[in-house]
């Protein structure tokens, strides 16, 4: 299970840098080029995605510790 955490937090991490690049007007090409809310949307997903991670390895360390 900690696998699949760690995967899917590491795509909410790529997820959003591709949309806050975007949102940035750095990465061209779509719709959310140049949009100031696929940047805050951007970042929040790779917040989302950083503290799935840690939460998730934080909780299997703690249970391999007991």
């Amino acid at each position: 299970m900690k696998s699949a955490a760690n995967i899917f937090g590491g795509l909410l991490i790529l997820i959003g840098i591709i949309w806050s690049l975007q949102g940035a007007n750095i990465l061209p090409g779509s719709f959310m080029t140049g949009q100031i809310e696929w940047l805050i949307i951007g970042v929040i997903f790779i917040a989302l995605g950083i503290a799935l991670i840690v939460w998730r390895n934080r909780q299997n360390k703690a249970k391999n510790d007991n």
